[in-house]
């Protein structure tokens, strides 16, 4: 059985997630705040139903939702007898790059071009510079990831051989309630139908093409191999999360504090980032849009993810997650 945290769980009376009894399929539940389950299926009277499916009627199936808790009547079941699945099988992710200011500096010093030896102050400056000119510009950066590269909080996150320098990126994902093309900011969280946590790996050696510079990024490579997104353990409404402006982003290593930080320190809040992705692409129910990551990233600490290594991450009332990284060479 995966492990559930022993404080809070989540903001709010409930949450949504996928889960499964040992040998048994996967199903879609909703988690109260004293970790009992209620399959979704038998209260809504529908053996196909998933969580994706859920959300495709968001608007109807959330009064019913709320309703829930306080019905005693229905058969509840401990958490810790199921395994917690990541809580949702999106169509498309949709990823926010350098979005954090500060990360975004730490990121600019750390991957040095060649030749370059100017003191670290002036590159600080200079990426600052950048970063306050894309703010003043309102010029958000997203692009397109896989979701076979989702996988549940609680699995093991297996590091590929040719991964040289794999890094932890936790994320505030936000997931959509409602189709959503060419929004308005002020309508984007219209739109979303809740929160949950995304750690999303990157192999900072296949990040750039070095064959060939002027092709730029390859995130194809570099983020999205089997697993290298550890979603959830809960999709938590946005009515309990409340503003998204000030939510406290931690993730420790081995127990050692490596990120820190404040959803403040978005260059682009939630609602930009959900109306730019939308102006170009029509976003569906239960697909992610990640909104970038803070910085404590293990290129600026000088220490990237290994075998054996234990990251714990946490959000602001959206819980916890526990993934452990093995080598490929050692499964």
């Amino acid at each position: 059985m995966n492990p559930a945290p022993s404080s809070a769980l989540f903001a709010g009376p409930f949450a949504l997630g996928t889960l499964s009894a040992p040998g048994g399929p996967a199903f879609p539940a909703l988690v109260t705040a004293d970790a009992q389950v209620l399959d979704l299926r038998v209260a809504f009277d529908d053996e196909r139903l998933t969580t994706r499916t859920l959300l495709e009627s968001w608007e109807t199936a959330l009064p019913r939702l709320r309703a829930l808790p306080e019905d005693t009547g229905r058969a509840r079941m401990p958490l810790a007898e199921f395994r917690v699945h990541a809580p949702i099988a999106p169509r498309q992710v949709f990823q926010s790059g350098a979005n954090y200011r500060q990360h975004v500096i730490d990121l600019h010093v750390a991957h040095r071009a060649p030749g370059d030896d100017r003191p670290e102050e002036e590159r600080r400056a200079e990426a600052a510079e950048i970063m306050d000119r894309r703010a003043a510009e309102d010029l958000p950066y997203v692009f397109i990831g896989l979701p076979s590269a989702l996988t549940g909080p609680y699995d093991d996150v297996v590091l590929p051989a040719w991964a040289e320098k794999p890094d932890w990126e936790l994320e505030l994902a936000v997931v959509i309630g409602r189709p959503a093309h060419r929004v308005p900011v002020e309508e984007a969280l219209d739109h979303v139908a809740g929160y949950t946590i995304a750690n999303d790996l990157t192999d900072r050696a296949t990040v750039f093409r070095r064959d060939m510079p002027q092709i730029g990024t390859d995130w194809l490579r570099s983020k999205n191999a089997p697993g290298f997104t550890p979603l959830g353990p809960w999709i938590v409404p946005a009515a309990s999360v409340g503003d998204t402006g000030d939510l406290r982003l931690t993730l420790k290593l081995n127990g050692e504090t490596m990120q820190d930080e404040s959803t403040a320190d978005m260059i682009f809040d939630v609602a930009r980032m959900v109306s730019y992705a939308s102006q170009t692409a029509r976003l569906l129910p239960g697909d992610l849009v990640l909104t970038g990551s803070p910085a404590g990233n293990g290129m600026h600490w000088g220490r990237l993810l290994r075998d054996g290594d234990v990251m714990d991450a946490a959000i602001t009332g959206l819980g916890a997650q526990r993934t452990r990284c093995v080598a490929e060479e050692a499964r």
